[in-house]
């Protein structure tokens, strides 16, 4: 009886020994490399493609991930760049705040505040501020020099230079910015270069393997493996700067330090699925979660920094509340429940795309042109796939009633107009036009809040702090943002004058629309 358990026990040993031997040498080898890019011989373009198919087929729903993660990386460092950037050392206006010799409209609007020793130059300190040096990352998207990065990369630098995996470098140029997504594009003078496929970030799923490639630390071109954490994921970094970011992260356990931003993450297949821009830490560096801006948002914004010079976003025109901002009562009168996956609408913007589609607030959008929104951050990154004039589908409850129609989406403007660059686009600033109702609590006609700084003159040539709100330009009354930018657009030379709420005395600062340091 024992003799025949020992047999059995060695026929099924042997068996599954066969069968794995079977399924390893089918399944788990590395596959032999296909075809490469740009030429290149030692270059693989996507292994995961390698299945005995024609040429020309797409075949990656059937493959297999391989074993480990060589031939991803051999893909990817070739076209991850480290970028270099220097910011020299600048003059800049303080904006000293001047006593209240009268009341605040007398100050603004009064002869005789604005006396001679305010005219001209407008007076005041100034002071220089030390050059800076930073570094970072970037990922070649073409082989004549196209690379995309994150704006804060190369945020206002006077001078960007881009060594390659094979220590070549360069000078680069900037040729577009989006700070709402913390994006940017910039272009160095070279030909066949390697660059990195785009993959396709909506076919990422929690607990797949993923790959960091970039330069942190200053070090050499550095690759780090983890897994997928979390999709559609907001942190709050862009949005508390900018009330039109956008921020739907792809979050991984991938380490990222300093000098990751701007470089790659890409999936097993050497892909390109996200733009690593951001960690969360409570010491500056690496403690467990990663950020990247997934790449088919990356892709659009791309392509119209490209065409246009400027991203040419769309709005669906909503407001949107946190289900736990309403009460039980609240819910059941609207027919919502909390564990109800969409976004609801607290608000719809007169004539804009919801309202004109027929979306009220109340309603909770669950999905765009056909693919799902449970959140507030998977709902704005489907957005901001598409620009002004682009026609989608959006469904929604209403009393517990899904409907789908159809929007055209429409620019900030509230139109499908082709979005070009301005004037106050130079200030680098998230601009709001004050309410009457606060403008007169601060005795005011009007003014201009200047509700974040980012990349611009202001943050160049001023010590500027957001929450000022602007009530003069030059000799100018502001009361509205088309009142400022018409003063910049008439004047190199400008002063602005306001106050800070909460605080007293009046503040100034000069700035120079040409871009320069003379005033």
């Amino acid at each position: 009886m024992k003799f025949r358990q020992i047999a059995a026990t060695v026929l099924i040993s042997a068996a599954t020994a066969i069968a794995s031997v079977f399924v390893y040498s089918k399944y788990m080898q590395p596959r032999q490399a296909g075809q490469f890019q740009n030429g290149s011989n030692d270059i693989p373009v996507n292994y995961a493609r390698y299945t005995g198919a024609m040429p020309g087929t797409d075949t990656r729903a059937n493959a297999v991930p391989p074993s480990d993660f060589t031939t991803a990386a051999k893909t990817a460092v070739p076209g991850v760049v480290h970028i270099k950037t220097k910011i020299n050392p600048r003059q800049v206006s303080n904006g000293n705040g001047l006593q209240r010799k009268r009341s605040i409209l007398q100050d603004l609007f009064g002869d005789e505040f604005f006396g001679d020793e305010f005219q001209g130059d407008g007076g005041g300190r100034r002071y220089y501020i030390p050059g800076q040096m930073a570094s970072g990352s970037g990922v070649v998207i073409s082989d004549d020099g196209y690379i995309v990065t994150n704006n804060h990369v190369v945020d206002d630098a006077d001078e960007i230079s881009v060594t390659l995996n094979s220590n070549r470098t360069y000078k680069a140029k900037v040729i577009g910015t989006d700070p709402n997504t913390d994006l940017a594009v910039i272009k160095i003078d070279a030909k066949g270069l390697p660059y990195l496929l785009y993959g396709n970030s909506d076919n990422v799923d929690i607990g797949q393997w993923v790959l960091a490639v970039g330069y942190p630390l200053n070090l050499e071109a550095t690759v780090t493996a983890g897994i997928v954490s979390a999709k559609a994921r907001a942190i709050g970094i862009n949005t508390r700067q900018r009330r039109t970011a956008i921020e739907s992260f792809i979050q991984t356990d991938a380490a990222v330090n300093q000098g990751n931003s701007g470089g790659a993450l890409i999936n097993t297949a050497g892909e390109l699925i996200g733009i690593n821009s951001a960690i969360a830490s409570p010491t500056g560096a690496y403690a467990g979660y990663s950020y990247a801006i997934p790449v088919n948002l990356v892709k659009k914004v791309v392509n119209d920094l490209m065409k246009y010079g400027n991203v040419q976003r769309a709005y669906l025109g909503i407001s949107y509340a946190d289900p736990a901002s309403y009460t039980d009562e609240d819910l059941k009168q609207q027919g919502i429940t909390r564990d109800m996956a969409g976004v609801i609408v607290s608000d719809v913007t007169p004539a804009g795309a919801a309202q004109a589609a027929g979306v009220r607030k109340g309603d909770v959008i669950t999905k765009v042109n056909g693919v799902v929104t449970s959140s507030f951050p998977e709902m704005s990154e489907q957005i901001g796939r598409y620009k002004p004039g682009d026609k989608i589908t959006i469904s929604y409850l209403r009393n517990s009633k899904e409907y789908t129609v159809d929007a055209v989406l429409k620019n900030l403007e509230g139109n499908t107009d082709i979005v070009k660059g301005t004037v106050l686009d130079k200030l680098g600033a998230d601009l709001i036009s004050l309410k009457q109702e606060d403008a007169a609590r601060l005795g005011a006609k009007g003014g201009v809040l200047v509700n974040s700084i980012n990349s611009g003159l202001l943050k160049r040539q001023t010590t500027m702090k957001p929450g000022f709100i602007i009530l003069k330009a030059g000799n100018t009354t502001v009361t509205s943002i088309a009142d400022l930018r018409k003063v910049l657009e008439s004047q190199k030379n400008v002063q602005l004058l306001g106050i800070y709420n909460g605080q007293s005395g009046m503040y100034y600062y000069n700035l120079n629309m040409a871009g320069g340091e003379e005033f």
